[in-house]
């Protein structure tokens, strides 16, 4: 299965959470409400998520006068992967570590840390920007938004179960207070291993393409290595106040890194290595459609 269909699959599925939850509370028209309120709460999120998470990051804007080889690097890249030059943000923090928010390419910003500028050398930065050019080209900020909203929009109709069931207004033939009991538990934590599976898939697609658009696998390998080693080291304050927002990083920020990795909002990092690795030896014949350039370096153009 593709990441896309993957993806797809996962959205259906979270769908099908949303409307159940509102069977369960109120028949057809439970759950036909429950669903137009799913779908109000992605158009509030997909028109403010951009701004909302940079200033939840603490974020500020820099300029080419502030960061000249910053945006010229970002600009390069975004020519090459065939995008609309993003918004480029700087995080202060020391962590080093990024992520790209908007609804579309046109609306698109990428953020990094003043501490992954410190930690990588200029490809291994050109591999992380280029990744998140990709979820950009994917449209991968808008699913993660979605997929945020239906899963938070789930965990309410969990508790409005709750209460529901609790004080006796519910439908017995819908399956009396036992069922409501177990979809508040299981529904709730289902809609976040869905969440979290769909994150994880976008991943691996980023890394591909990234690794394409900058013209280097083992530059973005390398990035991946050296984050992974240095962000369980420096406490991330805005991503640990907001850890909703971990799944737009390209390594988790948490410092609950050694969770399970079933509740992991990102894929092992020695698995996205070896993909990148096996990616690199034949990388020379690789091309994506409507992106610039083929397999040398990105600063070669």
């Amino acid at each position: 299965m593709t990441g896309n269909l993957r993806t797809f699959v996962l959205m259906a599925a979270l769908t099908a959470l949303v409307i159940s939850m509102g069977w369960l509370m109120g028949g057809q028209g439970g759950a036909v409400i429950a669903l137009v309120l799913a779908g109000a709460g992605n158009l509030f999120a997909w028109w403010n998520s951009d701004k909302m998470v940079l200033r939840q990051q603490g974020a500020h804007p820099v300029t080419r006068q502030q960061a000249p080889e910053l945006v010229d690097m970002v600009a390069a890249l975004a020519q090459r992967a065939n995008l609309p030059m993003p918004k480029v943000y700087v995080l202060e923090t020391e962590q080093p570590n990024a992520f790209a928010t908007g609804r579309n390419p046109e609306s698109a910003a990428v953020a990094v840390t003043q501490g992954i500028m410190r930690v990588l050398n200029r490809d291994e930065l050109a591999g992380v920007i280029a990744h998140e050019l990709a979820h950009i080209r994917h449209r991968d900020t808008l699913t993660m938004t979605v997929t945020a909203t239906m899963a938070g929009a789930i965990a309410m109709l969990g508790n409005m179960l709750m209460f529901s069931s609790l004080f006796g207004g519910r439908d017995d033939n819908r399956g009396g207070g036992l069922a409501g009991i177990l979809a508040m538990i299981f529904a709730p934590m289902a809609a976040g291993l869905v969440q979290m599976a769909i994150s994880r898939t976008r991943e691996y697609e980023a890394d591909r393409m990234g690794a394409q658009i900058c013209g280097q696998p083992m530059a973005l390998a390398g990035a991946l290595a050296k984050i992974s080693r240095t962000a369980g080291q420096v406490v991330n304050v805005p991503a640990e106040r907001n850890p909703a927002s971990a799944a737009l990083f390209i390594v988790n920020p948490l410092h609950a890194l050694r969770m399970d990795r079933l509740f992991a909002t990102h894929p092992p990092v020695e698995e996205r290595i070896a993909r990148l690795q096996a990616m690199a030896g034949g990388f020379a014949a690789s091309r994506v459609p409507g992106v610039s350039g083929g397999g040398g370096p990105w600063s070669d153009r």
